[in-house]
């Protein structure tokens, strides 16, 4: 069996590759194409394109880039016809997967969608899209089975595959003393800073969150370096700086970290897995913010929220990203009432997600699905 999978960015390709781990669990013998990263390729893919190379955030970015955009399309849909899969996987990165998802569709190539795009939150008439092109869709958060039912598309509930990250990472993972020395980090206690993983939001981010550390002496600072950007990126944001960053190990910093600043998206449901008290933040282009505002239509932007539905944890968003903000945020979660009610929302979290088990899931209903288009 052949599969080509599209990720554009570092989740997709962690999502990809545990969900390529249970797929060759059921089939041995698969032979799969990505657009991805090294994750998916330490499972057995051939990576035709790097998603450093694709992650593009924000109106203004996407305009500013839409030849690359175009030419990368252009790309791949030649290379899925020199492959000619039995399938197609397509892992969130919606405005290039949806687009991907009609040409596959007209080549008589089944179509599997994994992680559904945010179709709850903004361009709710993407679901013409899906119920036109999607073959099968997993989805990762609970409310996302019903709000498809109001449209007459029947989706899988999988859970979310973050549990399954954790699991697997669970099982190798060191002692947090021993962490400390390796990474010469002293015994005060950790804020952990998450400014993303590309490129434009982290420079952006860093600017407010390197300005904390002198307002809270008595704890160190760490930055979570993104797989796929290099040390020296990071070392130009840093200037004068002495916080240190840790690479491509965020769950061991999480694990021993006393509380966090988040930039909003995926991070913000690892950290609060972790039972890490959090400030969720987000600054975009001022172009691209205002236009979100006109178009987005949920009341939160982190997944812990949206999940609870309530405000569990503070999200700065824009003009709020400052340092006297996140300052005040911290200062409130770093112990008392504020800490120990985030951390009692974080279990009624963990309750609603439930266990582990996402990838296999996920991999049982696309391999029902592909098997029923190849008998």
């Amino acid at each position: 069996m052949k599969l080509y999978i599209i990720a554009g960015e570092a989740s997709g390709d962690m999502h990809g590759a545990n969900l390529l781990k249970e797929l060759r669990l059921r089939e041995p013998n698969l032979q799969v194409r990505c657009w991805g990263g090294g994750l998916m390729e330490a499972q057995g893919a051939e990576v035709r394109k790097h998603y450093k190379e694709l992650a593009f955030m924000g109106f203004v970015q996407v305009l500013a880039n839409i030849r690359t955009i175009l030419k990368n399309f252009k790309l791949c849909k030649a290379d899925i016809l020199d492959w000619n899969p039995d399938a197609v996987i397509l892992i969130d990165y919606p405005g290039f997967n949806l687009r991907m998802a009609k040409f596959v569709h007209d080549q008589g190539v089944q179509v599997l969608y994994y992680i559904s795009p945010t179709i709850w939150a903004w361009k709710e008439s993407r679901i013409k899209q899906i119920k036109a092109y999607v073959d099968r869709m997993c989805v990762i958060l609970p409310f996302e089975k019903p709000f498809y039912a109001k449209f007459d598309y029947e989706v899988d509930y999988v859970g979310h595959p973050i549990l399954d990250a954790i699991h697997s990472w669970n099982e190798n993972n060191q002692s947090s003393e021993v962490w400390r020395k390796q990474n010469n980090l002293s015994e005060k206690p950790i804020i952990a800073l998450l400014p993303g993983s590309r490129k434009q939001e982290i420079s952006t981010m860093l600017k407010v969150m390197l300005q904390l550390p002198e307002r809270f002496p008595d704890y160190q600072f760490v930055v979570a370096g993104a797989p796929g950007q290099s040390l020296d990126y990071y070392r130009k944001q840093f200037g004068n700086s002495d916080v240190k960053i840790v690479q491509n190990d965020t769950y061991n910093l999480l694990r021993t970290s006393h509380a966090a600043v988040v930039t909003s998206g995926t991070a913000t449901l690892e950290t609060a897995l972790f039972r890490v008290p959090e400030v969720v933040c987000y600054k975009a282009n001022t172009i691209s913010y205002y236009i979100a505002r006109l178009l987005i239509k949920v009341k939160y932007i982190s997944l812990v929220n949206l999940v609870l539905d309530r405000e569990a944890v503070k999200e700065l968003i824009q003009f709020d990203f400052n340092v006297a903000e996140v300052s005040d945020e911290l200062t409130k979660i770093l112990d008392g009432d504020g800490r120990k009610k985030m951390l009692q929302d974080y279990d009624d979290l963990i309750n609603q997600l439930g266990r582990y088990g996402a990838s296999a899931k996920a991999a049982n209903a696309m391999l029902k699905t592909i098997g029923r288009a190849l008998n």
